[in-house]
């Protein structure tokens, strides 16, 4: 049980900071003229915890073999 109670702070975790990259993204856009740079950066990012938060995820959720 630690080790699912741990992956699941892990995946809050990941979880928060994927909803705070968003307003990141969303105040760098917002204040023209905005760095196209730093904007491909944080959605760079972004995508990474959402992949992290698919492995999360999974190793929460057992396989299903139908």
């Amino acid at each position: 049980m630690d080790d699912k109670e741990a992956i699941r702070k892990r995946l809050e975790e990941v979880k928060l900071e994927h909803r705070d990259l968003d307003d990141a993204i969303a105040r760098v856009a917002e204040n023209p003229p905005f760095d196209q740079l730093k904007i491909q950066r944080l959605k760079k990012r972004k995508l990474a915890l959402k992949d992290e938060i698919g492995r999360l995820q999974d190793m929460l959720l057992p396989d299903i073999i139908a």
